[in-house]
Order: C-alpha cells, then structure tokens, then sequence
C-alpha cells in the first residue's frame, strides 16, 4: 500500500534514493523495482533487518531490474550518515508526525538531497487524524506515537522554510480513515471488536484484489477523508537567498 503517488513523484532508472523512516519498507522496495539506487534508513534494528532480508528476496527473485542497489541501515534522522548533496530523491512518509523536531529533519533531508533533487513528505491528514485523538488518547498517548496533527498550511510552511518549492499535494487512503475511527471507538488494541475485524477483512480485500469499486469509492472520497497529506518540493539549483530573489 503506497502513499506516494510515483505518477507525480516519477523516478528515473539510477537515482539514488533515501527511505526516511522506511519502516517495514515498502516505498523503499517499489523504488527498487523501479531500479533505483536504494538506500532504507530507520532507527528500528529489527525492522531494518527484515527489510534487508526483503531486499535479498527480492534481488534473489529477479525483481529489480540490473544496476538497481538497495542497502537496509540503522541511523538517527536528525543527523543522517550522509555527506551532503547525496541523493536525488528523498522520500520521509508517516514520520515527521513523531518527532519533536520536525525542523531539523527537514535540513537534514534538505542537507542531503542534490540541488534539483525532489522530496515526498507524507503525513496524517489533519480532520480524519483529530477524529482519532477525539475518540482515544490511547491512540496518540503512547512512546514514540503522534506528537502533533499537521495542517496542510502548516506543512507547506516548514517546507518552504527549509529551502524546498512545493510543486504539488494530494491525500491518500480515505477507505482507511473508517477503520482507525473504529479502532479508536472500540479500543486501539481491541482487534476482537466485530466491526474492526469486518472492516479489517474489507481492507485486506480491497489491498489484494484491487477492485475497481474500491478503487474508485477511494479516489471520489480520498479529497474529503483522505487518511494522509502528501506534499511534494523540490530543491532549487540556485542558493536560496538567490531563489527568494528570483
């Protein structure tokens, strides 16, 4: 399930890409399929681990096409093992929300990207996420959880202060808003509710076959209760002050 558009975030054959966050990867391995030089960061060890077996799987499957790379590391996002301008593509989806400072990954992420380079940034979308912090604090009252709900506004300002050109928004997952408002109403840890699992077995569905009902109720409804925000920029070739100039 990818919250990045890659018909409005495209990739070239060898661009060298960062996956932020990556968690269980999988905007890291579809930019590997697309034959990306792959690089997926995330402080979780574990779940570095398994995207690195997931990397060997998929090279061992011949699913990445020749001269693809994909490396799996540790590494803390406010200070990136990264000498600058090193990556043409920097993609950071469902993060920025958990960390206190949100203004430093963004120069980091800025730091690191080649001028010309583009950025994908996605979180959760402000009114389906209020729902959820409504309806439970167990959702967001946990270490390492939600610390903050952004506007689109707010979001775009940091972006734009940090250096980038914001050339495009859209939401993403408005058939998953329902389910987190039930899982919020019944319990976040209550898998045995009966319409968290009926919904849970829709989702599943919906994942797997790809039907065009779905399909198409998500893309009509994605505008209204889209779960996530996504925000694409990109880094001017010009320094910034000559940028604002310009």
């Amino acid at each position: 399930m990818l919250t990045v558009d890659f018909s409005r975030f495209p990739l070239a054959p060898g661009d060298r890409v960062l996956d932020l966050g990556c968690g269980a990867g999988r905007h890291a391995f579809e930019c590997y399929r697309r034959g990306a030089q792959v690089v997926a960061l995330d402080q979780n060890g574990e779940e570095i681990r398994e995207v690195a077996k997931w990397f060997a799987a998929m090279k061992e499957a011949g699913e990445a096409p020749a001269g693809a790379t994909a490396t799996a590391m540790e590494g803390d996002a406010l200070a990136l093992p990264f000498p600058d301008e090193s990556f043409d593509v920097v993609i950071i989806s469902e993060v920025m929300e958990h960390i206190p400072d949100d203004k430093g990954v963004l120069a980091e992420m800025v730091r690191v990207l080649k001028p010309g380079g583009r950025i994908a940034i996605t979180v959760p979308r402000y009114g389906p996420e209020k729902v959820c912090w409504t309806l439970s604090d167990a959702y967001h009252e946990v270490e390492g959880g939600h610390i903050r709900i952004y506007r689109a506004d707010e979001l775009l300002g940091k972006i734009r202060e940090a250096g980038l050109r914001p050339y495009g928004t859209h939401h993403a997952h408005a058939l998953h808003s329902p389910y987190w408002w039930l899982k919020c109403a019944f319990g976040v840890d209550n898998d045995k509710a009966l319409p968290v699992r009926a919904y849970h077995k829709l989702l599943v569905w919906d994942i797997m076959k790809k039907p065009l009902a779905t399909r198409v109720a998500e893309r009509a409804l994605n505008p209204v209760i889209g779960k996530s925000f996504v925000a694409y920029a990109t880094k001017p070739h010009l320094p910034r002050a000559e940028a604002d100039a310009t």
